[in-house]
């Protein structure tokens, strides 16, 4: 069952490559008594994660901070290089954007976002979704419906919901 809006997210463990090799952090570490925006997606260097999910955060990233927004995650299950390389050619680690990896999909099936695309070879991946996590409890949910596509889950929208 997916997670839900007034749902506290499980812990999981979450991995990026830093500067002196592999990070690790748990999902309860990144949110204690944070308010973060945290957005999940299908793969790294995928067409609409790359040309509309991505950018639209980088757009919006200022605009969360006034609101209140301490960092904005963004969620892949695919490797820590991966994800390093991805954000580096997409400028959003330049941007200020945190860049995870969830390589064995622990978070993502743990909150329900989980799905495969056989001929694609994607097992385990994210939909695309996007939310606003204060200490640790989902306080807005924005999930896609249809694939392919970046409205309701995009930083526009969701910065919409913080009025």
């Amino acid at each position: 069952m997916a997670i839900s809006q007034g749902d506290k997210l499980p812990d999981a463990v979450l991995r990026r490559m830093g500067d002196n090799g592999p990070e690790e952090i748990t999902i309860d570490a990144l949110t204690a008594g944070r308010k973060i925006v945290l957005f999940g997606l299908p793969g790294a260097f995928t067409p609409t994660c790359s040309s509309a999910h991505v950018p639209s955060f980088m757009r919006t990233k200022d605009a969360f901070l006034e609101k209140g927004i301490e960092e904005i995650i963004c969620v892949s299950v695919n490797d820590v290089h991966i994800m390093r390389q991805w954000g580096e050619a997409t400028g959003a680690t330049a941007a200020g954007l945190s860049m995870w990896a969830d390589p064995a999909s622990e978070f993502t099936t743990a909150i329900g976002m989980n799905f495969d695309v056989e001929v694609l070879g994607f097992y385990g991946r994210s939909s695309r979704y996007a939310m606003i996590v204060e200490n640790g409890v989902v306080t807005q949910l924005n999930q896609e419906t249809e694939r392919g596509v970046c409205d309701i889950s995009g930083g526009e929208t969701l910065l919409e919901s913080l009025g």
